[in-house]
C-alpha cells in the first residue's frame, strides 16, 4: 500500500530478528516510559503520602482493567486486521478499518466512563479493599475513569500504527504522556498535597494529552489514511471481522480480570503492608519485563503481515525465533534485577516491612518470568494469524485451573505471603501448552497451505 514506506517496517522481507528488534525497540523504550510514569506515581505517593495511599493505588487498577479489557481485545483485533491488509496490499480495507475503529472507540468509551464511576466502587468492595484504603481507592478510580476516552484512544491509535509496521510513532505519544504525568504528579501531589486524587488527575490528563497528540500526529504524517478525531462512518463487514477476531480476545481479558479480582482479594486479605509490597514489586518487575510486550507486539505484526502475504516458510521461522529471543532477553534482565532488587526497591518506600514483602515477591516471581515471555510471544504470534481460540482456551486454563487454585492452596497449606508463587507455576503451564500448538494439525495446515 502507499503508506509512507520510510516510516514503516515491512516484515515480509529481510532478516527476521533484525526487523523484529527494529520494530520492538521503540515499543520497548515506550514500555520503559510507561513504566516510568507509573513508577513516578508510586515513588511520589510512597515518599510524600504513606503506606495506605500506596496500597490504594496498587489495588485500584483492577476495576479499570475489568471494564476496559473487552475493548482492548477488540483494539487488538483492529491491529491484526490492519497488519493482514497491509501484508495483502489492500489500502482500501486499511482505510475502512481505521474509520470503523474510530467510530467504535466513541461507541465504547463514553458508556465505559459512566459505568466506571458507579461500578468501580462496587468492584473494590468485591475484592475486599481494607477500610483504611477505601476512600483513597474510590477517589483514585473515579478520576481515572474520567480519562477512559484518552486511554482507549491512545491504545487504539498505537495499535493501528503497529499494524502498519510503524512502532516508532507510539514512542512519541508516550513521551508526551510521560512528561505531562511526571510534571503534574510533582505539582498535584508533592507541591499541592492532593495525595491519591492528585496522582489520578495527573494520569488522566496525561492520557488525554497523549491521545490528542496521536490524532494530530497521524493526520499530519499519514494524510493518506484520512484519519479523523471524530467518527465518520462504520463499515459493517469490517466491524464484523474486528469483532470475530477481537471479541474472543476481549472476553479472554474479561475472564482474566475476574480471576485477577479473586487474586487481588486474596492479596488484600493479607493487609495493607502486603498490598503495598506487592504494588511496589510489580512496578520493578514491570521494568524488568519491558521486552515481553514489545516482542509480543512485533510477533503479532510479523505473523499478520506474513500471513496476509502468504509467505509461509518465513511464517514458520518467525514462530520459533521470536519467542526464543523474547525469553532469552527477559531471563537475563530478570536475573540481574533480582540480584540488585533491594536498592531498586528502596527508591519506592522507606518502610522496612513493605520493603521485605517486595523483596520476597521479586525473588519468587522475577527469575521465572521468562516462561511468560515465551508464552506471550507465541500467543500473540498465533493471534496475528486470526487464530484466537486456542490461545483463549489456554489462557483460561492457566488462570482458572492453575494460578487461582495454586494460590489458594499455598495460602491454605503454607503461608499467605507466598501466594505469588502461583505466577511462575501458571507461566510454566501456559508456556508448555502454547509450545504444544506447534505440534497440532491446525498449525501444520496454517504453515503449509495457502488459505
Amino acid at each position: 500500500m502507499q503508506v509512507q514506506k520510510r516510516k514503516k517496517i515491512d516484515m515480509t522481507h529481510g532478516p527476521i530478528m533484525k526487523l523484529v528488534v527494529l520494530f520492538a525497540l521503540p515499543i520497548c523504550l515506550g514500555n520503559v516510559l510507561q513504566q516510568l510514569y507509573n513508577t513516578v506515581d508510586t515513588i511520589v505517593i510512597g515518599n510524600f503520602c504513606g503506606t495506605v495511599s500506596l496500597a490504594a493505588v496498587g489495588t485500584s487498577g483492577l476495576p479499570v482493567e475489568m471494564l476496559l479489557c473487552i475493548f482492548l481485545g477488540l483494539g487488538t483485533g483492529v491491529s491484526i486486521l490492519v497488519a493482514q491488509f497491509v501484508g495483502s496490499d489492500d489500502e482500501t480495507s486499511v482505510k475502512k478499518t481505521i474509520a470503523t475503529a474510530t467510530y467504535f472507540l466513541y461507541l465504547c468509551a463514553i458508556p465505559i466512563s459512566i459505568l466506571g464511576l458507579f461500578l468501580g466502587p462496587l468492584i473494590l468492595k468485591l475484592i475486599h479493599v481494607p477500610a483504611d484504603a477505601w476512600s483513597y481507592s474510590v477517589s483514585y478510580i473515579r478520576i481515572i475513569f474520567l480519562g477512559t476516552l484518552g486511554n482507549m484512544g491512545y491504545n487504539m491509535n498505537a495499535g493501528i500504527l503497529r499494524g502498519l509496521g510503524d512502532s516508532k510513532s507510539s514512542l512519541l505519544f508516550l513521551v508526551v504522556s510521560c512528561i505531562v504525568n511526571i510534571v503534574l504528579d510533582l505539582i498535584f501531589v508533592a507541591l499541592l498535597g492532593m495525595d491519591v486524587a492528585g496522582a489520578a488527575l495527573a494520569t488522566t490528563l496525561a492520557m488525554f494529552s497523549s491521545w490528542i497528540f496521536s490524532v494530530l500526529y497521524i493526520r499530519r504524517r499519514y494524510p493518506e489514511l484520512e484519519f479523523t478525531l471524530f467518527p465518520r462512518y462504520l463499515d459493517k463487514k469490517i466491524l464484523t471481522r474486528i469483532i470475530k477476531i477481537g471479541l474472543p480476545l476481549g472476553l479472554n481479558n474479561s475472564i482474566y480480570s475476574v480471576g485477577h479480582m479473586l487474586m487481588q482479594s486474596l492479596i488484600n486479605e493479607q493487609g495493607s503492608v502486603f498490598m503495598a509490597g506487592c504494588s511496589v514489586a510489580t512496578k520493578v518487575t514491570g521494568l524488568a519485563n519491558v521486552a515481553i510486550t514489545s516482542f509480543s507486539a512485533a510477533a503479532t505484526t510479523f505473523s499478520g503481515q506474513n500471513y496476509g502475504a502468504r509467505i509461509l516458510d518465513r511464517l514458520k521461522k518467525g514462530s520459533r525465533q521470536i519467542p526464543f529471543y523474547s525469553g532469552l532477553i527477559t531471563g537475563i534482565a530478570g536475573i540481574l534485577v533480582t540480584i540488585f532488587c533491594r536498592p531498586i526497591l528502596g527508591l519506592f518506600t522507606k518502610d522496612a516491612e513493605v520493603l521485605e514483602m517486595a523483596v520476597l515477591y521479586i525473588w519468587i516471581v522475577l527469575p521465572f518470568t521468562w516462561f511468560y515471555a515465551v508464552l506471550n510471544a507465541i500467543i500473540n504470534y498465533i493471534n496475528g494469524l486470526g487464530e484466537v481460540k486456542y490461545p483463549t482456551i489456554i489462557n483460561i486454563l492457566m488462570l482458572w485451573a492453575v494460578r487461582i487454585p495454586s494460590a489458594y492452596l499455598i495460602a491454605y497449606f503454607l503461608d499467605g505471603k507466598y501466594i505469588m508463587a502461583c505466577y511462575p507455576i501458571s507461566f510454566f503451564f501456559g508456556m508448555t501448552a502454547m509450545i504444544a500448538f506447534y505440534f497440532t494439525k491446525r498449525w501444520k495446515r496454517i504453515s503449509t497451505v495457502s488459505i
